[in-house]
């Protein structure tokens, strides 16, 4: 991963174009591999959509949008912290579909530290809390940045634990929302002693389909993550998965198959995901993994791609691909095989078609048609 800072003309067209219309993170990337430039990117949008079978317009965020958030990010004590750059989570800048650019408030350099990443249930229990925030402790003592997405319950318990030690936060929404509003002092407190972090704009409330999103960030930015407590169709769960997904360790905390919170963390045991009784399990674990293994991302997504696909080529590769779609969800991988076409190709077609608004892009580098 290179440390380079974006200059200001930079990072503002960087912002337009994470915020343009089906613009997501992947899609994000290979316009930059395509084009060498978020600027020379920003141009081409209209073209591409059009290409995918677009009528109406693509909605490009103008360059008074983006300088209007930026300044509401500034006026808030944050700031917008880009993929490449020091302080961007290393172990996160390992994803495929990382947050181009991150709000941040508080702490530089807090992610130099290795992360671990405690969640669990917002209804915990009091062992669960007391649990959760004594791990946290001992996890932090030992040099460990702890990270949790704010939560009622279990997210509360470990920020609370790792305070002095040094915690991040991944929020839903915006850097200002304040969710939930009884953690107001602890937002307060993260923002002075941690770090605050969030990929949507400022000003956003937190709703239910941005959990997801954050969860991704939290296990991503995490060499590991800490599962305590959670029920079967917990939302922890489902940072479990993408921790997988992720190639990150997964712990869990057994409990008792009387208590519903516990049923999902001792399924995860059973499926495989080590038990977790005290930090030593944790540490004992981690002990080997070597930290630039994640941090080593391939950087081609940066680097202009030398040859685009002849018109002949694309028209036919659009038809071809297209068929294979369907509103069930599809590996790129399988399509790749399935169509018999470069994997170049089909990236260009796929990413006229999500520009075009035909396309959605899943967890797990999956796509459906819309």
């Amino acid at each position: 991963m290179s440390t380079r800072s974006l200059n200001p003309a930079e990072r503002l067209d960087w912002l337009r174009l994470i915020r343009s219309e089906n613009v997501g993170p992947i899609t994000f990337y290979q316009l930059l591999a395509r084009f060498g430039s978020a600027e020379a990117a920003l141009e081409a949008l209209p073209r591409i959509a059009r290409s995918g079978g677009r009528a109406k317009p693509l909605t490009i965020c103008s360059r008074a949008a983006a300088e209007r958030e930026l300044a509401a990010l500034q006026g808030a004590g944050a700031r917008l912290v880009a993929w490449g750059e020091p302080d961007y989570p290393s172990a996160l800048a390992a994803v495929d579909d990382a947050p181009p650019l991150l709000a941040m408030k508080g702490a530089q350099r807090l992610f130099d530290r290795t992360a671990i990443a405690i969640v669990g249930a917002r209804n915990a229990s009091a062992n669960g809390r007391r649990f959760a925030r004594d791990i946290a402790v001992q996890l932090g003592q030992q040099g460990l940045l702890v990270v949790s997405g704010l939560a009622r319950g279990i997210d509360t318990a470990a920020h609370q634990g790792a305070l002095a030690t040094g915690t991040a936060a991944m929020l839903a929404g915006g850097i200002d929302k304040i969710y939930p509003p009884e953690n107001r002092a602890l937002h307060e407190e993260i923002a002075e002693r941690g770090a605050l972090l969030a990929e949507m704009p400022i000003g956003t409330e937190p709703q239910a389909r941005h959990f997801p999103r954050r969860n991704r960030i939290i296990s991503g930015a995490s060499l590991g993550v800490l599962i305590v407590e959670a029920a079967t169709r917990s939302g922890s769960l489902i940072t479990a998965r993408f921790a997988l997904e992720q190639g990150r360790e997964v712990f869990a905390v057994p409990g008792s198959p009387l208590d519903p919170r516990c049923r999902g963390t001792n399924d995860l045991i059973r499926n495989g995901a080590i038990l977790v009784e005290s930090a030593d399990d944790i540490l004992r674990e981690l002990a080997p993994a070597l930290r630039p293994a994640l941090t080593e991302r391939k950087t081609d997504a940066l680097i202009p791609a030398s040859d685009s696909p002849a018109d002949t080529d694309l028209t036919q590769a659009r038809q071809k691909i297209t068929e294979l779609l369907s509103p069930n969800s599809a590996p790129v991988d399988e399509i790749v095989r399935q169509c018999q076409l470069s994997p170049a190709l089909v990236v260009t077609v796929l990413l006229e078609l999500e520009l075009a608004g035909r396309v959605e892009r899943h967890p797990g580098n999956r796509v459906s048609l819309l």
